[in-house]
């Protein structure tokens, strides 16, 4: 039977009030994300958690553009919450859902992110718990916005930066920039959006993999590469630890669209957002294990060593070139690409 919110077409500010329509669209939510949502429509969700430590985390999605050629908002935002719990080694668990929805979204496109909810959440193994719904006029959001929370438990140590030491070898595990480039293309229409798609993957499955498979602080630390991109992350890392990364530029794993693409947007894939790609900072010892595991999964078939962590104590980032000349990374002051995850 159809339901009578998708009759309407698209979201009304009635959506929003608490009264009859509120309900139904609340009732089309729970019905499109079917076995991944098990919140009771209590004012909290009541939940089992049998651990001594939990990993919780909230994230905001604005994406511009919110649905692009294999992905959306929606897979997004179960991916970015999914993936800042399993980096620090936790297992993920629960999320909660809010949506902002502007007035005058097609029902269409709404059940197209539930879709993509659903199917990312069953992939990644959580379940949704609670969420919550807000309408607002048109103008006052772009489509769609999101927001998640997640909880996960820890079954195996916490993964720090602190634990990161010199000599540890620094892993990619898998090409940078392809995000950023995709929705960048969709937005400015310059046609490589076929040719790079956006990396966007649950990675907890890979790293539990990974981490069940190796001798305990064989990897010292974990960081998605999201916003800000590659250059933010070692950034962070060298001024927590106090000790200079140095990385390969040949040994950066961008594909050669990519090159192109940014190169004619006047960007470096090193500031590029992604939304499938971590760090892993190594114990040299374990390098080669890390790394075969890595690419005997799909989300790390192009898993590589970029650099290392070394002696040195200045707290940069460099990178060295072909002909061994090191130059300083710059961390950037600001965004230069809004509004990619």
């Amino acid at each position: 039977m159809t339901s009578p919110v998708t009759d309407l077409g698209e979201v009304v500010l009635d959506h929003g009030s608490g009264a009859q329509l509120s309900h139904d669209l609340v009732s089309l939510i729970v019905e499109t994300l079917g076995d991944v949502y098990i919140g009771e429509m209590e004012d909290s969700a009541m939940l089992p958690i049998s651990a001594g430590q939990i990993a919780m985390t909230t994230d905001s999605f604005v994406v511009d553009p919110p649905f692009f050629g294999n992905g959306d908002i929606g897979k997004i935002a179960v991916c970015g919450t999914v993936n800042d719990l399993a980096v620090v080694g936790a297992r993920p668990l629960y999320l909660t859902l809010g949506m902002i929805l502007e007035t005058g979204l097609p029902i269409a496109k709404l059940v197209r992110v539930l879709t993509s909810i659903r199917e990312t959440a069953r992939e990644a193994g959580v379940q949704i718990v609670c969420g919550d719904t807000k309408v607002v006029r048109k103008g006052e959001a772009d489509q769609i916005y999101l927001n998640t929370a997640g909880v996960g438990v820890f079954e195996r140590a916490p993964l720090r930066m602190r634990d990161v030491r010199p000599g540890d070898r620094v892993i990619l595990s898998g090409s940078i920039g392809n995000h950023t480039v995709h929705l960048l293309s969709i937005r400015e229409g310059l046609g490589f959006e076929q040719r790079v798609l956006s990396d966007c993957a649950p990675l907890n499955g890979l790293l539990d993999e990974l981490f069940s498979a190796i001798e305990p602080g064989a990897v010292r630390s974990v960081r998605d590469v999201t916003r800000g991109g590659l250059a933010a992350v070692l950034h962070e890392y060298a001024a927590a630890g106090g000790h200079t990364i140095r990385i390969e530029q040949d040994a950066l794993p961008i594909q050669f669209e990519t090159v192109m693409a940014t190169d004619m947007l006047g960007i470096n894939a090193i500031h590029a957002a992604n939304e499938g790609c971590v760090a892993l900072f190594v114990d040299p010892a374990a390098e080669e294990q890390v790394l075969a595991l890595l690419r005997s999964h799909r989300y790390g078939a192009d898993a590589v060593v970029i650099g290392e962590v070394t002696e040195a104590p200045e707290g940069i980032v460099l990178m060295r070139d072909a002909d061994g000349r090191d130059s300083v990374v710059e961390e950037l002051q600001g965004s230069e690409l809004p509004r990619l995850c």
